[in-house]
């Protein structure tokens, strides 16, 4: 069922830290996949020190090629092998959804992690009982939550597992099935 777009679909998986949102993410792409979608996944990291100094993050392990690489001075690192490719490079920005979805132009919907000031249509996990507050209840780009306690936000909620009607809904809001 892929489909043919100039650019991927994007929708943001938005909650606060220990609210489901991996484990969203990862069951949502599972269903997408199995329906023959080429999903792409994008996480956000936009964690700060509390002066709000960037804080940064490693994705390739100190002693390793790449790691070499990047601390002799190259700007970009990939590492491909006949099972994946994988890339850390510099940036002068953070980058938001789109322009990370025109990095996997030949997947049919790009999932991503966070977010939650951007207007891409977004998903919220939410769990009232971590203690902490609706992170887009509030925001128009907000198209449904899920959560297993009873919400009147106005918007489809979802159990969290309930992922195949989620999967039915989000195909149908983002004009992939009819």
């Amino acid at each position: 069922m892929p489909v043919s777009h100039a650019d991927p679909a994007i929708l943001l998986i938005v909650g606060f830290s220990g609210s489901g949102k991996t484990r969203l993410m990862t069951r949502l792409i599972e269903a997408l996949a199995s329906r023959g979608l080429r999903v792409g996944a994008v996480k956000h990291h936009g964690h700060q020190t509390a002066d709000g100094e960037r804080h940064d993050f490693e994705m390739d392990r100190p002693g390793k090629d790449t790691w070499k690489y990047r601390r002799a001075g190259a700007k970009a690192a990939v590492i491909s092998s006949r099972f994946g490719i994988g890339m850390v490079r510099d940036a002068d920005h953070d980058h938001n959804p789109a322009e990370l979805a025109r990095l996997m132009p030949d997947m049919d919907i790009v999932l991503a992690e966070g977010w939650k000031q951007s207007p891409y249509p977004k998903i919220e996990a939410f769990r009232p009982e971590i203690g902490k507050p609706p992170a887009c209840r509030e925001d128009d780009s907000l198209i449904a939550v899920v959560c297993d306690s009873p919400l009147d936000w106005g918007r489809p909620q979802f159990k969290t597992d309930a992922i195949e009607a989620l999967t039915d809904f989000i195909l149908k809001k983002l004009k992939m099935i009819a």
